[in-house]
């Protein structure tokens, strides 16, 4: 029985060709191919049914520790003398994310038509970060392709330890939070109401807090669906239009301002920030490219904005710690650092340094901030439920007294 099977494949002249064919197998239409004169580039079944619509539709995503995991692995392989190849028929078959073994066998088979590695990252900018493809590139050109690909494990490691420190600061208090609201929805919606029949049958006036229970619970009745469709509506948008320059332009310095986590993801963008840049020059990429990329890797339009400034100075010739003096998101520390990093011709090591204290800053006030908010949230929890059990209780407590 035979398979349409969709097939990508190079010609002679180098040009990219797709179609579909029907075969026994991928096996046959790869040969089939090959007679032809085309070089194979991807063969796979289409669509056979809801289960292979369900699978593409839930496709797992590569992520920084897979990457990083991959990027140490491929440094061994290359420094044993492997060739690069042969390497990453091994990584994609031994690789535990499916999607990162699916992007690692169209790499190779990029690299076996002829192009760069650094090429055929870039192939698939949804796989391997623009950073990991510039340092990719700097050590192809450099011959160290095996330094840059360490370099790349040590800063996707970072960034996901940094990462979870952020998971960990952040998890308790919102989990705390949600559960706050479904417990007082739940309350209003469901628990009120049987009260509320009581307090009809008991007659006399309800207590004020009471009163503004009810009134609330009888409101939640038709708010309710009204919140549920504005809270979804208001995640889809997120998901599509969070990340736009024009929302991130208003959220990102919102963000630096928070009371409690303004500090804390201030802290997170220049650890991203001397890391990111750090590791680019250490590798070889040049300065002004650089800058682009850690400009789209700091995650808040602070920095993005500064390092405008300090690309300019730099066209001009002029020094990166200048323009930095100018912004407040950048303490005096950093800038006297970097300034003398300049001076000194070791500015990569300077900004290591620099994103090694503030990865210890980070870890310090995530530390805080859990033994500060504990108590607090569980304060928040304790007084919201507690107040509407008393207000729940109270018309009955008054009953007691007028049979006393």
């Amino acid at each position: 029985m035979s398979t349409t099977y969709a097939y990508k494949v190079r010609d002679s002249t180098g040009k990219f060709v797709e179609g579909k064919v029907d075969a026994a197998s991928e096996a046959a239409v790869a040969d089939k191919l090959r007679t032809m004169g085309y070089h194979p580039l991807e063969v796979k079944a289409t669509n056979t049914g809801m289960q292979r619509e369900v699978n593409i539709g839930f496709r797992k995503r590569v992520k920084l520790k897979d990457l990083a995991v991959f990027s140490r692995q491929f440094a061994t392989m290359i420094d044993a003398g492997l060739t690069m190849l042969r390497g990453l028929t091994i990584l994609s078959e031994q690789a535990e994310n499916p999607e990162l073994g699916r992007v690692l066998k169209l790499v190779r088979q990029d690299v076996e038509a002829g192009q760069s590695l650094s090429s055929a990252f870039a192939r698939h900018p949804d796989a391997f970060p623009k950073l990991m493809v510039s340092m990719t590139r700097a050590g192809e050109a450099g011959g160290f392709l095996d330094v840059a690909m360490r370099q790349i494990a040590d800063n996707f490691e970072a960034e996901v330890k940094l990462r979870s420190k952020i998971k960990a600061a952040m998890t308790y208090p919102v989990v705390v939070f949600v559960l706050a609201i479904l417990m007082c929805v739940g309350m209003l919606v469901f628990v009120v109401p049987v009260f509320e029949g009581m307090f009809a049958d008991l007659g006399g006036e309800l207590p004020l807090p009471t009163q503004m229970l009810v009134v609330l619970s009888q409101a939640m009745r038709f708010l309710l669906p009204g919140l549920i469709v504005l809270t979804v509506a208001g995640m889809v948008a997120w998901r599509r239009y969070g990340k736009t320059a024009r929302v991130r332009k208003v959220v990102d310095p919102l963000k630096l301002r928070m009371p409690v986590f303004g500090k804390l993801f201030s802290k997170i963008a220049l650890a991203r920030f001397a890391r990111n840049l750090g590791t680019l020059l250490s590798s070889g990429v040049p300065i002004l490219q650089s800058l682009d990329i850690v400009a789209e890797t700091t995650g808040t339009t602070v920095i993005a904005r500064a390092l405008e400034d300090v690309r300019e100075s730099v066209r001009r010739g002029e020094s990166i710690a200048g323009p930095l003096a100018g912004h407040e998101v950048f303490p005096p520390m950093v800038v006297q650092m970097v300034a003398s990093g300049e001076e000194t011709g070791a500015i990569d090591q300077m900004l290591q340094k620099i994103a090694e204290f503030y990865d210890g800053e980070v870890e310090a006030t995530t530390e805080a901030l859990t033994a500060l908010i504990e108590p607090l949230m569980i304060a928040f929890l304790g007084g919201i439920v507690g107040s509407m059990i008393i207000a729940l209780y109270m018309p009955i407590f008054k009953v007691f007294e007028l049979i006393g």
